[in-house]
């Protein structure tokens, strides 16, 4: 599936914010989910609010602040997604 370029490069900066630790296990969990996310709502491009989803349904609450921290970085709009 491919990615919304803009929403891509958001992900690929904030992924790039990440410590190395966790950036490999972070990348191979939002590179599954969020084309299950896009593919669930049946669209052909990975948008930016299913690679937010993917963080949230996926990273563990105890990292929660430092992800809202790097998406605020990268200007991702995750108070839409947190929403719904």
């Amino acid at each position: 599936m491919q990615w919304n370029p803009e929403a891509e490069e958001k992900y690929k900066k904030m992924l790039g914010k990440i410590p190395l630790f966790h950036r490999q296990i972070t990348q191979e969990v939002v590179d599954k989910m969020a084309p299950q996310n896009a593919q669930e709502r049946g669209v052909q491009f990975v948008e930016e609010e299913d690679i937010i989803k993917a963080f949230f349904s996926e990273v563990p609450q105890t990292f929660y602040s430092i992800m809202i921290r790097l998406m605020e970085d990268v200007d991702f709009d995750y108070k839409k997604s947190e929403k719904q």
